[in-house]
């Protein structure tokens, strides 16, 4: 879905509300494989409009969407899939037309720096700890349950206890460049981050849902305004250019 047509069409453009309305405190939950360039581009964006802070709250997109219905009081919601949205959707916390799909990203399969297995998701049956995200709150995890059924593997590493779960994707980035597991499943990403750890295999896109990122202002967000600037300075060149520096894959607005 487009970004609303309420939102002005000069993409470079972060002044697209009156001065007036350019004070305030933005608060932003988004998931946690977007933490370093969020604040990033959030640097940038305030360099541009220094009325306007921006706090985030980073975790798994299932936990996140569990504190929004809760009640945490956020203006704005990036999810690593469109799941947790749609559940916020379903029940009226999103500001109607606000959603639009942001990014993309691919998962991937990692190891020590140092180390020299496995080299690929099928001798993953050779290893004693598979680290992933735990698929009832963490997307990648979700989506990562479905590449090891894809391998045949799922069932095999549950069954002999090899898979650990983590809270969100940073929690397994951080095992395994510690070598407390001897492989995880995050997003290519997360691996991007660190030269601790090293990507053996990439998932195939069709071993797995479409891992896409949406966007969107909740309906009770009491920044509307800012909170709209924000995301569609998002949409910006300046914005894609920092998330393809970050190995995302920015998607058109329109």
């Amino acid at each position: 879905m487009p970004v609303p047509n309420t939102i002005a069409s000069e993409t470079d453009d972060v002044n697209l509300v009156p001065s007036e309305e350019r004070n305030g405190r933005l608060s932003i939950s988004a998931a946690a494989s977007l933490k370093d360039v969020l604040e990033d581009i959030a640097e940038v964006y305030k360099s541009h409009t220094p009325g306007v802070a921006i706090n985030f709250n980073f975790g798994a997109s299932g936990t996140l969407q569990r504190q929004i219905e809760q009640g945490a009081p956020t203006d704005m919601f990036i999810s690593a899939s469109p799941k947790q949205m749609d559940a916020l959707e379903s029940i009226g916390m999103i500001l109607p037309k606000s959603r639009a799909d942001i990014l993309r990203n691919r998962l991937a399969l990692i190891i020590p720096a140092n180390a020299n297995e496995p080299k690929n998701f099928e001798s993953l049956i050779t290893i004693d700890r598979l680290a992933m995200g735990d698929p009832a709150s963490v997307p990648a995890g979700q989506y990562g349950e479905q590449v090891l059924k894809a391998f045949s593997l799922l069932d095999h590493l549950k069954s002999e206890g090899k898979i650990v779960l983590g809270s969100d994707v940073r929690t397994v980035l951080n095992w395994v460049e510690t070598g407390n597991v001897d492989a995880g499943i995050v997003y290519a990403t997360d691996a991007f981050t660190t030269d601790k750890v090293r990507i053996v295999e990439l998932a195939s896109e069709e071993s797995h849902d479409p891992i896409t990122y949406p966007v969107a202002i909740l309906a009770g967000s009491s920044n509307s305004a800012i909170a709209l600037n924000f995301l569609e300075y998002l949409f910006s060149s300046d914005a894609a250019e920092l998330f393809r520096q970050y190995g995302f894959t920015p998607l058109d607005k329109n």
